[in-house]
């Protein structure tokens, strides 16, 4: 029953932007920790930016903070990951993932959350 699907991934310019999105089904997207991950060739799973249930604290791994801008929109059920100054080194398979409430919020690779999307791959050409 639980289901996220991402969306939005594509081909881009470096400097361009991209605004990813992850529709989920079968749950309450505020009712979960809920993020963005993504896995670069050759790197390992690197958490982008997470949403805590709790109070809406957002992190931002120290590469994307300024570009990346997590959201969800609860009427739609939808997160979303407005991602600006597109580098090279963003270039991966993009996921969004849930996981029950923890405190502190967690939004690192080392972390197993629960389910997740297929992903969608952002290329970022030089």
């Amino acid at each position: 029953e639980v289901q996220l699907v991402e969306s939005g991934g594509g081909l881009v310019q470096a400097g361009g932007s991209l605004r990813l999105s992850c529709a989920a089904s079968g749950f309450r997207l505020d009712d979960f920790d809920i993020g963005w991950f993504r896995k670069a060739p050759g790197k390992e799973m690197e958490g982008v930016s997470c949403i805590s249930s709790k109070d809406g604290r957002r992190l931002y791994t120290d590469s994307v903070a300024g570009r990346f801008t997590i959201s969800s929109d609860n009427a739609k059920n939808t997160l979303y990951l407005q991602m600006n100054n597109l580098k090279p080194e963003d270039t991966a398979v993009y996921y969004c993932a849930q996981t029950m409430p923890h405190d502190p919020l967690r939004c690192d690779g080392d972390y197993e959350y629960d389910y997740w999307g297929q992903g969608t791959q952002v290329t970022v050409s030089s």
